[in-house]
């Protein structure tokens, strides 16, 4: 897949994760065959009147290939305006989000809200399009809560969208249910634009059964959970390094930047995720659970990785 000369290697992409998809794990991500890492949510009213608030946010990685910067919100003119924000400098790509589904985003019609209204979702499109010196993709929903992904995905590429992502569900199912890979077909064979697909892409197997569709690109989001080692097993390149080590520069990438105090606790579900579908691992998982510390939570993981 190639966009404006961006070549995007092995089509292999981690996804967007709000409160999950930090500088530190998309940097482990890349070293391990990422080839394209998406920043978290960027409010563009934030980044235009409370940049301090969305700073840390933009932090990027030398490691990351191409790195997209997505954005949110549901004023053209505002969207349009933040595409200007030095906030966004290190981004070779930016990305609308229209699918997101969680409620405190959707409440203020923005993410899948915007599923219900294609003339604002056009001209969000166009008005960021019009302004902006890098491409511009658009992640979303079959929809929200009925599939007009066919329409949405036609809309997007009128309006100038350069590539879009389809998240095979609707906003209503949230992560319920199978993501449904034959509207992925369905909307690649509809677009001339390069479609991505999303959703269920676990293993070997699945990603098999994504690539079947004919998509551009596979986009892994929960798959890469605790395991961001996914991206080289998917390579078949069988991952023999120490994984203990790959966690270890996770967290020190993100001691460079964060309050050890906050990070004790935002790491926790991290760390939880690592220590997921390992045999024996549940005492281990209930003392992180309640670990006082990151050294401590640590020394839990080096514990169970050396076993």
């Amino acid at each position: 897949m190639i966009v404006n000369k961006i070549n995007f290697g092995n089509n292999l992409i981690l996804a967007p994760m709000a409160g999950v998809s930090d500088v530190g794990f998309r940097e482990v991500c890349s070293i391990l065959g990422a080839d394209a890492t998406y920043s978290e949510m960027l409010s563009c009213r934030a980044m235009l009147h409370n940049p301090k608030k969305t700073e840390l946010m933009t932090i990027t990685s030398p490691f990351e290939k191409i790195k997209i910067g997505q954005i949110f919100g549901h004023e053209p003119s505002i969207m349009a305006q933040s595409i200007f924000s030095p906030l966004l400098n290190n981004y070779q790509i930016i990305d609308i989000n229209m699918g997101c589904p969680a409620p405190k985003i959707v409440k203020n019609g923005e993410g899948c809200a915007l599923m219900k209204d294609l003339t604002l979702a056009s001209k969000i499109i166009s008005e960021c399009k019009k302004v902006s010196k890098v491409p511009i993709s658009v992640k979303f929903r079959l929809g929200y809560n009925q599939d007009i992904s066919l329409e949405f995905g036609r809309m997007c590429e009128e309006s100038g969208a350069n590539f879009v992502t389809l998240h095979a569900r609707t906003a209503e199912q949230g992560y319920s249910g199978k993501a449904n890979y034959e509207a992925i077909a369905k909307l690649k064979q509809s677009l001339h634009i390069p479609v991505i697909g999303n959703g269920d892409v676990i293993d070997k197997s699945s990603y098999k059964e994504m690539l079947a569709t004919g998509v551009d690109g596979v986009m892994i989001g929960r798959g890469a959970q605790g395991r961001p080692w996914i991206f080289s097993e998917l390579l078949d390149k069988s991952f023999n390094g120490n994984k203990f080590e790959i966690i270890k520069h996770h967290v020190e990438v993100l001691r460079k930047y964060y309050d050890e105090n906050w990070l004790t606790l935002y790491l926790r579900k991290h760390f939880l995720w690592y220590a997921s579908n390992i045999e024996g691992a549940s005492q281990i998982r209930l003392k992180i659970a309640i670990s006082p510390s990151i050294n401590e939570s640590l020394e839990y993981l080096k514990e169970l990785f050396n076993k």
